[in-house]
């Protein structure tokens, strides 16, 4: 899926604007202000919280040691609560007020793109968005990095994996009705298509709606095998516990990563028990046999009294590390050009997130890793990984 992408862009690389077009805001001497349009009291508050606070903790490690070539990272996080009205005028503050000079963790499909048009026109690169939407990368752009696989190849490996494991015949998906939902729908739409299979019934739903009872009826009448979905965390252990309650023991529930969270495989009484997901990045508790998970899990649950640090705290950390490596490799001499270059120089091994970080002048997704994962005994169990 990726090689194909990037052999499609690679001939259109010697075209994309180079940052040296811009007009540098956000770097002084002994600073770089670092800006997050995030979700922290919203239905996504569950990855949006405890992302920026892992990455605080990277950045104020990174301060501790003298900052990256004399700058300390000040990081400034504006919560959009999943509103999109909130999120201009955050966005509009980070831009025009604080004057960042990247952006970092931003929640949000819909919430991201219209964060484009601004953001590109001011030259602030756009690093690791808590959005795995095809649009945080594509087409190519000097000022857009995604952290891993889009949602669409997510859903689609993981409706594969099922259709063979299954031997289903019939697909359906639950989403809302926004940029992030229809790339789970498409997604869906074109996994079947492509395995020659059914795509028969749909339900859309908006981020309050809690009651699925008429929406998994509607669905179990189509019979459908597979249902994918695109909602919130809450949502989606909603429409779980409902389906066990409907006695629907026939229908896969499959997320993409922003239905992949620990806070889902830890919900009492087995409500999420067999729920899948397709991911960018392998779940934490799986592998606390790693020194370096152990040691984040110690470092963010003494620092923030949590107990566990969860999926969105690892994306922070992630994301976090590729910043710091990226202001490292830009140089003393910072500004949108070299810190392009600083991006696409990184290649290494993330062992908290379990995948591999590499950017290229033709890649700007990090990871290509896709995990497929079920929800057993209270935690998320890695199935299979492809790329």
């Amino acid at each position: 899926m990726k090689k194909l992408r990037k052999l499609l862009i690679a001939a259109a690389a010697t075209t994309v604007m180079t940052g040296a077009a811009f007009a540098e805001q956000g770097v002084t001497d002994t600073e770089v202000l670092i800006g997050s349009n995030n979700d922290l009291s919203g239905i996504f508050a569950a990855f949006g919280g405890p992302a920026t606070k892992a990455a605080q903790l990277v950045f104020d490690k990174a301060n501790a040691a003298g900052g990256i070539h004399g700058r300390k990272i000040r990081f400034i996080v504006e919560d959009h609560a999943y509103q999109m009205p909130k999120a201009i005028a955050g966005m509009n503050k980070l831009i025009n007020g604080d004057k960042v000079f990247a952006m970092l963790l931003s929640l949000g499909t819909p919430m991201n793109i219209a964060a484009f048009k601004l953001q590109d026109a001011k030259g602030v690169p756009n690093v690791s968005p808590l959005s795995a939407a095809r649009q945080m990368n594509e087409p190519l752009s000097p000022l857009h990095y995604a952290g891993t696989a889009s949602y669409y190849d997510q859903i689609r490996a993981g409706v594969k994996y099922l259709v063979k494991e299954k031997s289903a015949t019939k697909v359906c998906s639950m989403y809302l009705p926004t940029d992030f939902g229809k790339e789970i729908q498409q997604g869906s739409v074109e996994a079947a298509k492509e395995l020659g299979i059914e795509f028969v019934s749909e339900t859309t739903h908006k981020p309050d709606d809690s009651d699925f009872v008429g929406a998994l009826q509607k669905l179990k009448a189509a019979g459908c095998q597979i249902t994918t979905m695109a909602l919130g965390v809450r949502q989606a252990i909603t429409v779980s516990g409902t389906a066990k309650k409907l006695g629907i023991t026939d229908m896969s529930l499959l997320n993409a990563s922003a239905g992949f969270h620990s806070v889902m495989a830890k919900v009492p009484g087995g409500v999420t028990e067999g729920m899948y997901a397709a991911a960018g990045w392998a779940d934490l508790l799986a592998r606390m046999d790693n020194p370096e998970v152990a040691a984040f899990f110690k470092e963010y649950t003494t620092a923030t009294g949590e107990k566990l640090p969860g999926t969105g705290a690892l994306l922070g950390h992630s994301a976090a590390v590729s910043m710091v490596k990226a202001l490292e490799a830009a140089g003393k001499d910072l500004n949108s050009a070299s810190f392009q270059k600083g991006m696409e120089s990184l290649d290494y091994a993330d062992n908290v997130s379990g995948n591999h970080v590499d950017y290229s002048a033709t890649d700007h997704q990090g990871a290509d890793e896709i995990i497929i994962s079920v929800i057993e005994n209270g935690n998320w169990k890695e199935l299979a990984r492809v790329e």
